[in-house]
């Protein structure tokens, strides 16, 4: 049972909130989720396109196929007109229209071989010769006549531009047929063209089925001069003009084809993604296990042994597993660390003391270098100065001035001069004086930084807001291992401020903290507790500083602050409690000691007043 509980409180630990093992669990499954999204970003990034591109590529081919089934159509149609434009026959008849020609070569029998529906004569000027247009091997009246009417408007010579053939897609009513239109010459190319022949044959939705081989169809309600492509989830709609004479649509091609490539492309986009993802959460899984097994379950071990010094106050070594990686490696330095904190217990106390004696020393030499700057800078200015005017040059003019034979122009530039000179050094002189008056307000500064120090010292200290709660940490931390002993302290973690000197504070809560672990020391024990208690009442704070060490008789608690006096036979002088008492006096403050006997510990009780809410505000935010 001990085994399941120590167990079940292991699994606890790896599943509290705070816990390294929950937040392994958090970062794992972040990591994932990040690690799926990108993930599948990145295929969705990849096939997508990929597939995009296939499709837009099968689309090309359909469209160019398409355009190239229409301009197979209408080739032929021109190739079989052509054979009538380069014919002398053909030339022949232009000139003189005749019925044997028109019964032989214009018979439903040669239409019929030639294989298209319509067939005419044009004239250079644009009169028809003779029109015809057969359906099922016979002639359709209103067909010739909407054939007529279409050859009224179709520009061939710009059709036919620098060749002597053209072919392309008319609209005949609700018929689309393919035209091919040639200049009628000799069988040898010579002669002026003189007119064309047309031959035109018609297209329907199962002729374009049958060339395209997909279920296709001729629109001519929707017509657009350009291809557009119209999707659906699982098909698409594929529409391509038929273009005529002038470049501009007169039926549009439609048929529609399954999206083979995009239902196959999100197919395998779907499999790469869930197969990754799986494959990510089995990495995942396999990461947890493994950094549980082999970092979680160190570092609690590592911090149970922590909990244990912690509680009981044992500096005991923690137990190697001989491991020698980073965690065998972290073992060893904190069994290191263990050895060495004992030594380091009574050095730190007295570091603590000497810092605060430190502190104010190096303030008072930081202000009185600054106020020293000047007063180098001015000797050093004065030192550097060169003289205002070379007196050898001076001592010329004068001796100079002495003689009864100087001209009167020369005795005037000479007179000039030493008057400029001795204005100059007056001015030079005065300056000096100036300089010297500035170091002096500088030495005074000096000293007046010197004696308010000096003045200082019997002078009440300033007192200002900080957080005791702090100062207790602090203080704590250093002296829990000031000993031969372990100490163990609790103390709050709500921060309460008050009005002290917190340089003066720090030194009497770390000598209390130093007399409780002796005190703790003294009752022969290996270890002891040291309980603070923080409460704020009427305006004043209450810091209790409880031990469990050898305590005192009740009556001797007021000779305990007598100045040298203390309870141990092998110490004296100190800080003490005489200066401590002393200094929360000095502070507005009070503290007093009290214990229920020898062996039951003692409680020393600090009074001080509590900092305004606003100056606490402060101290947090700052």
């Amino acid at each position: 049972m001990a085994a399941l509980r120590a167990a079940t409180g292991r699994i606890g630990a790896l599943r509290s909130p705070a816990s390294l093992g929950a937040k392994l669990v958090l970062i794992l499954t972040g990591v994932g989720l990040a690690g799926s999204v990108a993930l599948t970003l990145l295929l969705a990034s990849v096939i997508t396109p990929s597939f995009n591109q296939l499709e837009t590529r099968s689309i090309d081919q359909h469209v160019d196929r398409t355009r190239a089934a229409l301009s197979e159509y209408a080739a032929k149609v021109e190739s079989a007109v052509r054979d009538y434009g380069d014919w002398t026959s053909s030339y022949d008849y232009m000139a003189a229209p005749s019925a044997t020609f028109e019964r032989e070569s214009f018979s439903p029998l040669a239409m019929t071989n030639l294989d298209v529906n319509g067939m005419a004569y044009i004239g250079n000027d644009g009169r028809i010769i003779i029109a015809r247009w057969l359906r099922n091997g016979v002639d359709d009246p209103a067909m010739r006549t909407r054939l007529i009417a279409a050859i009224r408007g179709m520009p061939f010579a710009r059709a036919i531009g620098t060749g002597n053939s053209a072919s392309f897609y008319t609209r005949l009513g609700y018929e689309v047929a393919a035209v091919g239109v040639a200049q009628v010459r000799r069988s040898d190319g010579t002669g002026t063209p003189r007119g064309y022949v047309l031959m035109a044959r018609q297209l329907s939705s199962p002729q374009i089925a049958e060339l395209l081989q997909l279920g296709a169809r001729l629109d001519m309600a929707n017509v657009s001069d350009a291809e557009t492509i119209t999707t659906a989830p699982t098909s698409m709609k594929i529409s391509v003009p038929v273009r005529g004479v002038n470049g501009h649509a007169v039926a549009n091609t439609v048929f529609s084809v399954p999206r083979d490539i995009t239902t196959l492309g999100q197919r395998m986009l779907m499999l790469a993604i869930g197969g990754s993802t799986l494959l990510l959460v089995v990495v995942l899984f396999v990461l947890r296990r493994i950094f549980t097994r082999l970092v979680l379950r160190p570092l609690h071990r590592v911090e149970s042994h922590m909990q244990v010094v912690r509680q009981s106050g044992s500096l005991g070594l923690l137990e190697e597993e001989g491991r020698r990686d980073e965690i065998g490696s972290l073992g060893t330095s904190f069994n290191s660390m263990l050895s060495q904190l004992k030594d380091l217990r009574e050095q730190l106390e007295v570091q603590s003391f000497a810092l605060g004696r430190t502190e104010s020393a190096v303030a008072v030499m930081h202000n009185v270098r600054n106020a020293l700057n000047p007063i180098s800078t001015i000797i050093s200015k004065g030192i550097a100065q060169p003289p205002p005017i070379d007196r050898a040059t001076l001592d010329r003019a004068v001796a100079e001035l002495a003689r009864e034979d100087l001209p009167q122009p020369r005795r005037e530039k000479l007179v000039a001069f030493v008057a400029a000179a001795i204005e100059a050094e007056t001015r030079d002189r005065d300056e000096r004086r100036a300089q010297l008056h500035d170091g002096r307000e500088a030495m005074s500064q000096v000293l007046e930084i010197i004696g308010a120090q000096q003045h200082a010292a019997h002078e009440r200290p300033v007192l200002e807001p900080c957080n005791v709660t702090d100062i207790v940490a602090q203080n704590a931390t250093i002296a829990r291992y000031s000993g031969e002993v372990s100490i163990m302290f609790g103390f709050p973690a709500q921060p309460h401020h008050v009005m002290a000197n917190r340089l003066i504070l720090s030194q009497v809560i770390g000598n209390l903290f130093a007399n409780a672990a002796e005190a703790i020391a003294a009752k022969g024990t290996q270890s002891g507790t040291v309980t603070v208690t923080i409460d704020e009442l009427d305006g004043q704070t209450r810091v209790a500083i409880r031990d469990d060490g050898e305590g005192f008789e009740p009556q001797a608690g007021a000779t305990l602050f007598q100045r040298g006096y203390s309870t141990r036979g092998h110490k004296s002088g100190g800080l003490g409690l005489h200066w401590c008492a002393n200094s929360m006096n000095v502070m507005d403050g009070a503290l007093r000691l009290e214990s229920e006997g020898e062996g039951r510990g003692a409680n020393a009780i600090l009074t001080l007043r509590a900092a305004p809410a606003e100056a606490g505000a402060m101290g947090i935010a700052a």
